[in-house]
């Protein structure tokens, strides 16, 4: 009995002295329109739970694709809940894990020395002389390429503007070649532009949301969590981000929210 007694209070100790002992690291596979949101939910998660995130930012789409092959995400944020229901039918998600986080927006972006008014013009900028390169994401696996492509076509502008498209690999980059000059007015993800360096650095006008296909954004728990033995940590991170912390972020950087909370 004293041997037991002394095995408690030494176990007491530890996690009282340590309490990352049991922290887990989960890695999580995130599209790039969640830059700012996602690191912003991360340090709150990790503040209050001592687990970690590894964060990789990319294409939806792209990481589909690694996920079907192997890669060892715990955690997928797309930006396409259609990705999400494609692992779901391969058998690589967490049973009734799946739910829609957000809804996505995108607006028409320029830098600061622009000389195109997009908020008087809104989508007829893109026919300008002004605008000879338009960077929008890549619409065969980014979902913010495929609703500017939508957004374009139902302006009446893109059958005009196709030849002058840069395609960049994911929102992020599409933002870049903007930012670097590559290309003169991009379609971007409403939740960059609202990040305080895209916000000092140019100006941006709101395509209308009837223009475009809805954007709804899914959360997973992958299989592969369950396999690395970080399943309750991955879950406790996705009640983060469905949960009071995770919708005020979200909202802040301009994402539409789902009507409940409740799983899709």
């Amino acid at each position: 009995m004293i041997l037991v007694r002394k095995a408690l209070l030494a176990a007491l100790f530890l996690l009282a002295i340590s309490p990352k002992v049991f922290a887990d690291e989960i890695v999580v596979a995130a599209a790039s329109d969640l830059g700012a949101a996602a690191k912003d939910l991360i340090a709150d998660f990790e503040k209050r739970t001592g687990h970690t995130v590894k964060l990789s930012l990319g294409s939806s789409g792209n990481f589909h694709t690694q996920i079907r092959n192997g890669a060892p995400f715990d955690v997928f944020l797309s930006a396409d809940v259609n990705y999400v229901r494609e692992l779901e039918k391969a058998g690589l998600t967490e049973a009734s894990s799946s739910f829609i986080y957000a809804i996505g927006r995108i607006v028409l972006w320029v830098p600061t020395n622009s000389p195109l008014d997009i908020r008087s013009l809104g989508m007829q900028a893109l026919l300008r002389p002004q605008a000879r390169r338009i960077a929008i994401a890549n619409p065969a696996h980014a979902p913010y390429g495929r609703a500017a492509v939508s957004a374009m076509e139902k302006a009446g502008v893109y059958a005009a503007s196709k030849s002058k498209l840069v395609l960049g690999e994911n929102i992020s980059q599409t933002v870049q070649f903007v930012q670097s000059g590559s290309a003169d007015i991009g379609v971007v993800a409403l939740s960059l532009a609202l990040t305080d360096t895209m916000k000092s650095a140019g100006s941006y006008w709101e395509i209308p949301l009837d223009s475009y296909p809805s954007i709804e954004q899914g959360a997973v728990l992958l299989t592969q969590a369950r396999r690395a033995g970080h399943l309750a940590a991955a879950r406790a991170f996705l009640d983060t981000l469905r949960g009071t912390t995770g919708r005020t972020i979200l909202q802040r950087y301009g994402f539409s929210l789902p009507t409940t909370g409740a799983r899709d």
